[in-house]
């Protein structure tokens, strides 16, 4: 190889990714699930996350949510108003390999939450 650093991934383990002679396991849900009024995510190295919906809501990382900076830099948080409905989940998504898109049931679907977003988001709730 040429002392050259390689990427690839273990035939055993999809989810490895190999670089030199160190693994480092991509982070992904094993296993999703509504229960009650929470979000319960098992993940491929045997930790869970439960999010409390409305938590999960009020986090959404969409440019209409969160806002989106202007080009010096600030941010610009819109107003953002919620219903009963915007607390529950109709569905969700999982988008490339990266990440989940939660469906609610107000019509909101634009937040691509990645799967290192809702892991920190989940530490930080717990």
């Amino acid at each position: 190889m040429g002392g050259r650093e390689f990427l690839g991934h273990d035939s055993a383990c999809p989810s490895k990714v190999k670089r030199g002679k160190v693994d480092f396991m991509r982070l992904e849900p094993t296993d999703i699930q509504q229960i009650g009024n929470e979000l319960a995510i098992h993940w491929n190295d045997g930790t869970e996350s439960y999010f409390d919906l409305e938590l999960l809501r009020r986090a959404c990382p969409c440019a209409a949510c969160g806002g989106e900076p202007d080009v010096l830099g600030n941010v610009l948080r819109p107003h953002v108003t919620y219903s009963e409905k915007s607390f529950q989940l109709s569905g969700f998504d999982l988008v490339g390999g990266y990440a989940l898109q939660p469906r609610w049931q107000d019509g909101h679907s634009t937040g691509i939450y990645s799967f290192t977003y809702l892991r920190r988001l989940g530490q930080a709730s717990g």
